[in-house]
């Protein structure tokens, strides 16, 4: 036993030092228009766009990893790579398995989206991706949770009548709503959830912490988040 601890404690402070030359960015890819897999298959999207400068505010050489959201947090903490940079809400739950930089997108609400009005969001069948804050929050409510590994299958199982509604951030909902026509609708009231999205680090990369934390309060006086979120989430969204 003494053996193993000590081994992983080595493991935990190789992982440290490791983005001493490049620093890996774990994103899921799966998740418009937080992060996505473009045209050109690369990873693109706000948090790409954020992600970059926040690492030329830092002085820091990045790539990019993409990962399954479903195994995020173990992949960052077995030292796969660095950051995660995913959309991830932070809570107190996963604030005890690894660290957070502050938020860089503020606390929004997460919505119900059905195939019709009449949706039976609160007693129903409700989607959510496997792993959220909104699983846990349909698990704990009076619906019957079915989870799904991704966003999209999510949604899908909306169109096609597999469960009433789907639950998920009201900003990835939206553009989905909007292009359906008609064919998905929001429902039920809207859900705030979470202490704002930030970057997920491994707890021993203090120093690492310290220089993200310093590029985003830089964006943050300087205007340049807030134009981001904008950009990618439009005007009526929650800004600095």
């Amino acid at each position: 036993m003494k053996t193993l601890i000590l081994g992983t404690a080595a493991l935990a402070l190789t992982a440290g030092l490791a983005w001493a030359d490049t620093v890996r960015m774990g994103t899921e890819g799966a998740y418009p228009p937080y992060n996505f897999i473009n045209d050109k298959g690369e990873i693109d999207g706000f948090e790409r766009e954020l992600g970059d400068e926040l690492c030329k505010r830092a002085e820091l050489t990045c790539e990019w990893v993409k990962n399954d959201w479903d195994s995020i947090i173990p992949n960052l903490v077995s030292g796969n790579y660095d950051t995660i940079i995913a959309g991830m809400s932070i809570t107190a739950e996963r604030d005890e398995v690894i660290d957070f930089t502050q938020d860089y997108f503020p606390p929004t609400a997460s919505a119900y989206v059905g195939a019709s009005a009449d949706a039976n969001w609160e007693g129903g069948v409700v989607a959510a991706q496997t792993a959220t804050i909104q699983a846990g929050h349909i698990a704990e409510s009076g619906a019957t949770l079915v989870e799904f590994a991704t966003p999209e299958e999510t949604v899908a199982a909306v169109r096609n009548g597999e469960a009433d509604a789907v639950f998920a951030d009201r900003d990835y909902l939206a553009p989905l709503v909007e292009a359906s026509g008609g064919a998905l609708v929001f429902v039920g009231p809207d859900v705030p959830l979470g202490g704002g999205v930030g970057m997920g680090l491994r707890e021993s990369d203090t120093e690492l912490k310290e220089k993200f934390d310093a590029a985003i309060t830089s964006m943050k006086a300087d205007g340049t988040l807030n134009a981001l979120l904008i950009k990618w989430f439009g005007e009526g969204t929650q800004t600095y």
